[in-house]
């Protein structure tokens, strides 16, 4: 059996710079704080605690008085460095390039008096954030639907979650253009960060739509390795599954069953850009490991 690890999958570019980010001030110092678990990926969050990386709520800022807290890849809304501000915590700021961006554009648009229109997750940290930064006035919209509630009588920016899917975007568009006279999609301008699109939604995630199809349809088996809190690890796991019916999703490699594998020639190993390559490694691993004792049964 042919088992092969997707070389498109993995950390984006993103997380890879926040997680460095977090590897260097625990190398300097032998404690740093993440505000709320700096990936969705449970098995690569415990790796880094074993280093040090305590993860803390905005609660905990009172008792952090001359400490690091490290804001992670999502990003925070302006309220949290008052708090750290007023309560003498230092922050890393490690909040994705990408998002950044989008935050910027969005206290553009506030400034010119639009209506705000994010589509994403309510309670997801990201939008969190970027509702902070219209001062909690934007209007956070997670299926087409819910599009149809907006004021169609003010001028109305839409902007995006950066991991949601790309096709459920243009849909929330299509349903804002029937409605509101004055509509902008939000986009980025050329900048330092190297990325420019037609819409907020993060290009290395939009990206590996076509080629996760591919490698979906090339295997008879797809392994999908994600946090069940990362909200990209649903979307991409959906689009392998609507690909390959034989798609099943793990955290780590103690959930696996060899009899997902019985009959399959070729195997996928996948995840998220939460997922670390190690772990999809190790997943990989342990399917041969299946194989090898099912070969040496049937010897």
């Amino acid at each position: 059996m042919n088992v092969t690890v997707d070389r498109n999958a993995g950390f984006c570019w993103g997380v890879v710079r926040t997680i460095e980010i977090a590897e260097e001030e625990l190398a300097a110092s032998p404690k740093l704080h993440s505000l709320g678990h700096i990936i969705h990926n449970p098995v690569e969050v415990e790796r880094l605690e074993g280093k040090g990386l305590e993860t803390v709520t905005h609660a905990d800022f009172e008792r952090l008085r001359g400490q690091k807290v490290l804001i992670r890849a999502h990003g925070e809304p302006p309220s949290t460095y008052e708090l750290a501000r007023r309560h003498g915590v230092t922050l890393v700021d490690a909040t994705c390039p990408v998002v950044t961006k989008v935050q910027e554009r969005i206290r553009r648009f506030v400034d010119r008096d639009f209506q705000v229109v994010i589509f994403g997750k309510k309670d997801h940290a990201e939008v969190i954030g970027l509702v902070g930064h219209t001062n909690g006035r934007a209007i956070v919209v997670g299926t087409p639907a819910e599009a149809a509630a907006v004021d169609p009588g003010r001028k109305t920016v839409l902007f995006s979650q950066t991991t949601m899917d790309k096709e459920e975007f243009q849909k929330v568009a299509a349903v804002l253009r029937t409605r509101v006279a004055e509509l902008e999609i939000g986009t980025f301008e050329e900048s330092a960060v190297e990325f420019h699109a037609k819409d907020t939604i993060c290009g290395q995630v939009s990206g590996r739509d076509k080629k996760l199809r591919e490698f979906a349809r090339a295997n008879d088996v797809i392994v999908f390795v994600a946090g069940r809190a990362s909200s990209n690890g649903k979307v991409l796991f959906e689009i392998c599954r609507s690909e390959n019916p034989r798609t099943h999703f793990v955290e780590t490699d103690e959930e696996l069953e060899g009899a997902w594998f019985d009959g399959a020639e070729s195997v996928g190993i996948t995840g998220a850009t939460s997922t670390p390559q190690w772990l999809m490694d190790r997943v990989r691993g342990s399917v041969l490991a299946f194989e090898a004792r099912r070969h040496k049964a049937t010897v």
